[in-house]
């Protein structure tokens, strides 16, 4: 699958020398959450499109972009502020993730988007919060959704 990614992206990547820096963007969110948490893998925090992500060191393992396999990464947020920890234990739900990448030069063009994953599988101790980060399968639903059976439809048969 390819993506469209901006043409001062492109020269970064094919550059023989790489002076671009590229930043991943989390925005986790909850309904239950006031305001979602925004990080970024970054030395200092970025605005980006009008919201301001606090650098916070993680590691994610982007998904395959293959069709044929579900959606899943992983992610492992360093525990060095308690929030991350507080607020997922208060949830009742998983939160949804979005990932973003952009270049640090150009903070408000995303490059790369991964919206509607979900945190689920979370561990956490002192050092570190980790879980997976997957999509919804919907390949084992049924379809058509609705049936003709004499429960939904008593005169039918």
């Amino acid at each position: 699958m390819s993506r469209n990614i901006s043409l001062n992206a492109k020269k970064a990547l094919f550059a023989s020398e790489m002076s671009e820096v590229f930043l991943v963007l989390l925005t986790i969110d909850h309904i239950s959450l006031a305001n979602p948490i925004r990080v970024c893998n970054n030395v200092k925090n970025i605005a980006s499109r009008g919201a301001e992500f606090i650098a916070f060191p993680f590691h994610l393992n982007l998904p395959s972009e293959d069709e044929d396999r579900p959606q899943r990464a992983k992610l492992v947020i360093d525990n060095i502020d308690r929030l991350i920890v507080k607020t997922i234990r208060e949830l009742s739900t998983p939160p949804n993730v979005l990932i973003e990448i952009i270049r640090a030069e150009d903070p408000d063009v995303v490059e790369a988007s991964f919206p509607d994953f979900s945190f689920t599988n979370i561990r956490y101790d002192a050092n570190i919060v980790e879980g997976d980060l997957t999509i919804e399968s919907f390949v084992s639903e049924p379809y058509p959704f609705g049936t003709f059976n004499p429960s939904y439809f008593p005169g039918i048969f």
